[in-house]
């Protein structure tokens, strides 16, 4: 399931529909698990292995935005 997590997240947005049902036509569960277990591989070095790009976007993703959160905090 680890590889069509990957999978789908490389190409989800070539799909017709609203990313939220096609994660539960895709897998059978809702966005917040899907995002939770996406997360837990972002720092799987299998992941990394099998889908290097995607992986990489999805960190430099999550770089972004702890650091736009730690840029508010501070400015508070």
């Amino acid at each position: 399931m680890q590889r069509n997590l990957l999978d789908f997240e490389r190409c989800w947005w070539q799909l017709p529909g609203p990313k939220d049902r096609d994660i539960r036509v895709a897998f059978g569960f809702g966005p917040a698990r899907y995002y939770r277990l996406l997360k837990q591989l972002m720092d799987d070095p299998a992941a990394l292995a099998y889908d290097p790009l995607t992986v990489r976007r999805l960190r430099r993703i999550r770089a972004r935005a702890l650091d736009a959160a730690r840029y508010r905090v501070g400015t508070v």
